[in-house]
């Protein structure tokens, strides 16, 4: 009673709430304060990141200049192109090879763009010719010296191994057992039955297909439409004799164009220059498919 007349009553609701008014904002200032150290410790981190980025950016650019400069000055101290005896002795002297353990390292890269690390780190300054002689296989020890690309027509599946000795195999490289090996042009089809490098059977013929348009004859689209069907025409032949092969095992080489048709049914496909005669054109395009590309790093 006192206290109403006294208008105490009230001075102390109004000290409630703002004793209450005073404890909500205290805890949103140490809400607040939680939040600014929160930030400060994610911006800190967030700047260790971009510090570590950037550090990375920087070894990354220094790696390319580095390896654009090697690709620069480094050549190839030999570039060749072997078959028959000559081949078979290179092939003996990689065979002959033999080092401690994992002493020698032998890798199949099939694609330049994507050298393997352990390839870059074991020819070092040379790996950009590895590179660059890409598909191949490529041939190096830990002492540095060796160092020898293949482009082999039977391409093994990609693979890395250090070992005592070089991992060769003879049919990457040279004619073994049966096949067939299958000649096509736009206009032009051979094939021979193989036993190694004895030819034991052929078949060959040529399509005529329109050369030229002449004024006055064909409008220039009918022309190559024309041409297109004949040259179809001349693939499905082809198709056909090689599905007639007395053989499984099926290399087909020739005009890019037209290679892409034979995908399925090849083992392998490759493009080659040979023409002429089919008979004269198969054997250009034997020893050209045979042939192997020797570069020494």
């Amino acid at each position: 009673m006192l206290d109403d007349l006294l208008g105490r009553t009230e001075l102390k609701e109004r000290i409630e709430e703002l004793e209450e008014d005073n404890h909500h904002l205290q805890r949103q200032l140490e809400a607040e304060q939680q939040r600014r150290a929160e930030a400060v410790t994610d911006r800190q981190q967030a700047e260790r990141q971009v510090n570590q980025l950037e550090d990375r950016v920087a070894e990354l650019e220094d790696r390319v200049t580095r390896l654009q400069s090697a690709e620069t000055d480094v050549t190839f101290r030999t570039d060749r192109r072997l078959r028959g005896q000559e081949l078979d002795d290179v092939l003996s002297r990689l065979e002959s090879i033999e080092t401690g353990p994992e002493g020698v390292l032998t890798a199949y890269v099939a694609d330049g763009h994507d050298l393997p690390e352990s390839v870059r780190d074991a020819f070092g300054e040379r790996a950009p010719l590895v590179a660059r002689a890409a598909p191949c296989l490529a041939v190096t020890d830990d002492a540095g010296l060796l160092g020898t690309c293949l482009s082999v027509p039977l391409a093994p599946d990609p693979f890395v191994e250090w070992s005592s000795t070089v991992r060769l195999d003879r049919s990457w490289c040279q004619p073994r057992d049966s096949y067939t090996l299958a000649l096509v042009r736009s206009g032009l089809f051979a094939m021979g039955a193989y036993e190694g490098e004895q030819r034991t059977a052929f078949h060959g013929f040529d399509s005529a297909l329109k050369s030229q348009h002449s004024k006055g004859g064909f409008s220039q689209a009918r022309f190559e439409r024309l041409r297109d069907e004949q040259i179809e025409n001349h693939i499905q032949r082809c198709l056909a004799a090689v599905e007639e092969r007395p053989t499984d095992r099926l290399y087909v080489v020739g005009e890019r164009s037209v290679l892409d048709e034979f995908e399925d049914a090849a083992t392998v496909t490759a493009p080659v220059d040979a023409t002429g005669d089919p008979e004269d054109a198969l054997e250009d395009a034997y020893e050209e498919f045979w042939t192997v590309g020797l570069r020494t790093v």
